[in-house]
């Protein structure tokens, strides 16, 4: 059914830039033409990375095979690399940085493109210290850790926030106590509260412009069982012949992961957040795909490699500038196996 409502679209749009100057048309018709040619060997399994220097040892390995008549399609600032993977056909594209690019390239790729389920791969700090840097986690709850009701000074727990009685705004995740982490805690914070919200959904199979809300969005149920195969596969646990991990990296899944727009590289708000929501994996971009994905009723699940520990390790660097390499090709490798258990599966 969606696969015949997205050509109706398609057919609507092309109809109507007949009928007005090319240049006021938003997508071309050569570009429409283009799509629908993708589209009818579909469908394919959307692949979505953040950065470059994780999407490029995807492409340059010998399991995908770009399409030869046409390798990518460059749509809004964005390019969309068509070819196989694993005997999947697949759409690889880049976001970006941050929770926006992440939110209107997964968008993109689900309006315009056949699409039956997306796969997020990428790096991400660690915030759960039973795993190390190099170990790939795939969390089963992903939630955007962004989105806050700053309170006022004065106010506490039991204030309540500004529209809350509107249900605006909620009291039922939790907040951060800003004067838990001043050097002497007997003191209060001019900072107060902040707590966290719950993201506005609006679901396609629902009516236009009822909102609901969701904080934890839930990976796809099959995706994730099938994950559950993944656990002991080998990893790379060397930079070079002379840096290796003092342990050999594993794949686990987890229960959450938690995504905003912010590099996180402080020990106490690593901590907050590991103690707060049981995360484990903390990024930029995965919460963001998991909602379009959520809203838009498509499978969908992240895995993520991780890179550093957000704050946690040493108090001299970050440990992402030598170790993202390793975390990037460790994804690659988790998400290349993933994909041929769903050829099989």
């Amino acid at each position: 059914m969606r696969f015949f409502l997205m050509i109706f679209a398609w057919f609507v749009v092309g109809w109507l830039c007949l009928f007005v100057n090319r240049g006021e048309c938003m997508i071309p018709k050569t570009l429409l033409k283009d799509i629908d040619s993708v589209n009818k060997v579909g469908p394919y399994i959307g692949v979505v990375v953040p950065n470059a220097f994780e999407m490029n040892p995807l492409l340059q390995s010998s399991s995908f095979i770009a399409n030869q008549t046409r390798p990518y399609l460059d749509i809004f600032g964005r390019r969309f690399r068509i070819g196989i993977l694993e005997n999947q056909r697949v759409i690889i594209v880049m976001t970006g940085l941050s929770m926006l690019n992440a939110g209107v390239t997964t968008q993109l790729l689900l309006s315009l493109f056949n699409v039956k389920g997306v796969l997020h791969f990428g790096i991400a700090g660690n915030a759960n210290t039973e795993f190390e840097i190099g170990d790939v986690v795939i969390p089963e709850f992903w939630a955007h850790t962004g989105l806050w009701s700053w309170q006022r000074y004065g106010q506490g727990p039991e204030s309540e926030l500004p529209l809350e009685s509107n249900g605006d705004y909620t009291r039922d995740v939790g907040y951060l106590k800003f004067s838990d982490y001043n050097n002497d805690t007997t003191i209060d914070n001019l900072l107060n509260n902040v707590w966290y919200q719950p993201e506005e959904v609006f679901p396609i199979n629902t009516t236009p412009e009822t909102r609901q809300h969701v904080f934890w969005v839930p990976v796809d149920k099959r995706y994730f069982t099938l994950a559950k195969k993944l656990e002991g596969m080998e990893l790379e646990e060397c930079i070079n012949a002379t840096t290796c991990l003092p342990k050999s990296p594993k794949v686990a899944r987890v229960e959450r992961g938690v995504s905003a727009n912010m590099f996180i590289d402080n020990g106490a708000y690593r901590t907050f957040l590991s103690s707060k929501f049981n995360v484990t994996p903390i990024d930029m971009e995965s919460a963001a795909v998991a909602l379009i994905c959520y809203q838009q009723k498509t499978p969908f699940i992240a895995i993520r490699a991780l890179s550093d520990l957000a704050g946690g390790g040493s108090s001299i660097s970050n440990e992402a500038s030598n170790f993202a390499p390793l975390a990037a090709q460790n994804a690659v490798a988790t998400l290349i196996k993933f994909v041929q258990l769903l050829q099989s599966s």
